[in-house]
């Protein structure tokens, strides 16, 4: 037999699922739905955290509860790396009118809130072995956060980092005042000789750090997918390794594989 707290959380629950109660909607106070369920405060908070941790409500201190509205959903598939890279060569007009988060989201360039901070760092031990160079080179880390404008929390967290010899041809790759760079990393690269080959990508899956959840803004008991990723030239080197986070509750990873024929 379900708990008290659970049956008013599946009410409550339906009523947001069926669109009695809309995103945005403030829920009565917790006194009043205890007299409407008959219930305890108490029972009633329970099935209140409980829909929080599934995210359906959003707790607001002095505000009281609210249902969640829904946020944008990013799509990541496996064919961005090729639209990516036939973007490369194009015109910069033509490159600057839309870029990946706009192809994961549909947004676009002029719904998004764009962050970029670049600084130089000694290579540690696992990045010197994923690019294949002695501990201490020097890497371009570069920090990157984009949301959508209605919005307050970024889509994802990324840190790429690219070999400072490598791209120090075209001074204009060191510095961040250029960001958002029309066509991403895969343009940029290009602007000093560098084709891209072939992009490895890795995910796992974990709890947030704190810091993680705080700045993704996400409910409580939601995972984060960790993706690394490495981006090879044509002559197998290994030019570009990035670090992003993607939170569970608003990422969805699509892969599409082509299979030969018998």
């Amino acid at each position: 037999m379900p708990k008290a707290y659970e049956v008013i959380a599946d009410d409550l629950r339906r009523s947001i699922r069926e669109g009695e109660r809309k995103p945005g909607d403030r829920l009565p106070a917790e006194t009043e739905l205890a007299r409407t369920y008959r219930r305890s405060v108490p029972t009633v908070q329970n099935a209140l955290r409980l829909l929080t941790e599934e995210g359906l409500l959003d707790k607001q201190h002095g505000r009281g509860n609210f249902v969640r509205r829904a946020r944008t959903l990013a799509v990541r598939d496996n064919g961005r790396h090729q639209w990516e890279k036939n973007r490369a060569r194009r015109p910069k007009s033509e490159r600057a009118v839309t870029g990946a988060t706009e192809h994961d989201t549909g947004l676009e360039l002029r719904d998004l809130v764009f962050y970029a901070r670049y600084r130089e760092i000694a290579a540690p031990e696992e990045l010197a072995a994923e690019f294949g160079v002695p501990q201490g080179t020097v890497l371009v880390e570069r920090t990157y956060r984009t949301r959508y404008e209605a919005e307050t929390a970024p889509f994802n967290l990324v840190t790429s980092y690219l070999l400072r010899d490598m791209i120090a041809a075209n001074p204009a790759l060191l510095d961040d005042t250029n960001e958002p760079w029309p066509g991403g990393t895969p343009a940029q690269l290009h602007t000093v000789g560098i084709e891209l080959d072939r992009v490895e990508e890795r995910f796992t899956a974990r709890p947030p750090t704190p810091e993680e959840a705080a700045e993704l803004e996400l409910p409580p008991g939601t995972s984060v997918i960790l993706l690394r990723k490495k981006s090879y030239d044509i002559h197998d080197r290994v030019v570009d390794v990035s670090h992003v986070t993607l939170p569970g509750d608003r990422t969805e990873l699509l892969f599409t594989t082509p299979l030969e024929r018998w």
